[in-house]
């Protein structure tokens, strides 16, 4: 059972990742890219490595796209200026 699920999991990733790169709304591409490395953080996890699947979703889900949006709301100002 796990490795089906590890394989929507990673199917899932995979769609997010090629969803974030294609989308021309930048806001909706940092959200795809949020779920995507929240999708890796649960792929870590079913492959037994929970501090990885932690980090990954501290960092790399939490803190990275905080900072994206932070940009983004920076680049929006800029535009309306």
């Amino acid at each position: 059972m796990i490795p089906f699920i590890a394989l929507v999991m990673g199917a899932i990733v995979v769609l997010s990742a090629i969803t974030a790169l294609r989308h021309p709304n930048i806001l909706v591409s940092i959200l795809f890219l949020s779920s995507m490395s929240l999708g890796a953080s649960v792929l870590y996890l079913l492959l037994a490595a929970p501090d990885v699947a932690m980090t990954e979703a501290a960092i790399g889900s939490g803190l990275t796209t905080l900072f994206f949006l932070f940009a983004f709301r920076h680049l929006r100002k800029d535009r309306e200026s």
